[in-house]
């Protein structure tokens, strides 16, 4: 039997890491093939940790050599060469060449390199580094990867964070120097994989969608070398089991009823918020001093604590993403065509839509809020879902707690 234990906010590898095996083994497939990948899902699906979990059994096994880069708080293109290199380090033969090919602004420290600290390292790599100079570092970064004993898996995270940073400013506006930069990194990074494909292969991965900000630059076709693979929620079967070890590891009792109730109110078994449904059941049976969950505790811990101040402090990470992604004018859309679908039961109907165009264009705004954009975001990022009936929110506690924080002084399109 699986001894699950919390995985708490972060990511999560070998013995905490629950199911996935066609995921893992979809991955592994494209990874072995030299297929470079563009990993897609919705928030809190868990493709970091599916990733490093890959990347876990490939050095395991020791046919591949793998390297992992977080690029949430890289501002540039250079930001991006200098963390890349940086995180090969441990691979002994790339690190070599690496610090050759960087030696000149090294200086007398490039024999005492190894035993520098990260966060130093990282400052006096990125030093030598600049706006004219990036697109050499990195082709001398990928040709050093390429160049080791095994085929290297570089697994980028938070790709759309970086170039949704790079496309817009403070004023959340793609203007044409920030395109043209853009365009160029996403073009320079094009190219290293074509030209290295078969020893350097790819995967990006990212909290927000990369598509739906590439569609509004105009730049799709530059990830058109990417294989897409879409991460799915668990089914309902899959989640409950994930709850009956948790269960067991915990010494609680969680019957299957219960279980199936637990997915019934979120709706959508996505990983995160199905064991984090369980921390906070977890929490309220133990200061209850009982062990045996039933209908009425499940309930209770959904509405008061999943829809209460602490599932807030969780769940508010989804509108600074939104805001990230959106900008202030067309997150202001998206927060009202949320709002409106939670109110009315989960659905944006065609005719709320209409109405809220229609309101829109009474305002006489001297700009045109892109529905469309926002809309792709919202559908491609997993918020909503289309259907016959217009739009839908995917996640039932998405859903409720949408409702809770924003529906109260909310007025309906069709009664403004």
């Amino acid at each position: 039997m699986t001894q699950l234990v919390k995985a708490g906010a972060n990511w999560v590898d070998g013995e905490r890491f629950f199911d996935r095996e066609p995921e893992v083994e979809a991955l592994r497939e494209l990874v072995l093939n030299g297929t470079h990948t563009l990993l897609t899902a919705q928030r809190r699906m868990g493709k970091t940790s599916l990733v490093r979990e890959l990347l876990r059994r490939l050095e395991d096994e020791g046919t591949l050599t793998t390297v992992f880069v977080d690029l949430e708080d890289a501002s540039d293109a250079a930001d991006a060469v200098s963390e890349i290199a940086i995180r090969a380090r441990p691979v002994q033969r790339a690190w070599e060449r690496i610090k050759d090919s960087f030696s000149n602004h090294l200086g007398a420290v490039r024999d005492q390199i190894d035993e520098v600290g990260f966060a130093d390292l990282r400052i006096k790599l990125r030093a030598g580094i600049d706006a004219g100079s990036w697109q050499r570092s990195g082709d001398q970064v990928f040709e050093a990867l390429a160049a080791t004993d095994r085929p290297v898996v570089l697994a980028i995270d938070e790709l759309p964070i970086l170039v949704n940073r790079m496309l817009k400013g403070p004023d959340y506006q793609i203007a044409p120097e920030r395109l043209a930069a853009t365009d160029q990194f996403l073009s320079w990074l094009r190219r290293n994989g074509q030209e290295h494909r078969g020893r350097v292969c790819m995967i990006v991965s990212g909290s927000v969608g990369l598509e739906p900000i590439l569609r509004q630059a105009g730049l799709s076709a530059q990830v058109n070398t990417f294989s897409p693979l879409e991460l799915r929620p668990w089914t309902e079967d899959i989640a409950s089991d994930c709850l009956a070890a948790l269960a067991r590891n915990y010494g609680l009792e969680v019957p299957e009823h219960v279980r199936s109730e637990m997915c019934r109110l979120l709706g959508c078994c996505i990983p995160h918020h199905v064991q984090q449904f369980f921390d906070h059941l977890h929490e309220y049976l133990r200061r209850a001093q009982r062990s045996v969950a039933t209908l009425e505790d499940v309930d209770e811990v959904y509405r008061r604590d999943l829809l209460g101040v602490h599932g807030q402090i969780d769940l508010e990470h989804y509108e600074g993403r939104l805001r990230m992604v959106l900008g202030t004018e067309a997150y202001t859309t998206a927060l009202e065509l949320l709002t409106e679908a939670a109110v009315n039961k989960g659905v944006l109907a065609p005719a709320s839509l209409g109405k809220y165009i229609d309101l829109l264009k009474s305002q006489d705004s001297t700009s045109q809020i892109p529905i469309e954009a926002v809309l792709d975001v919202l559908e491609h990022d997993g918020y909503l879902e289309r259907d016959a009936g217009g739009y839908r929110f995917v996640s039932h506690l998405l859903r409720d707690w949408w409702q809770a924080r924003h529906g109260q002084f909310f007025i309906p399109f069709g009664e403004r």
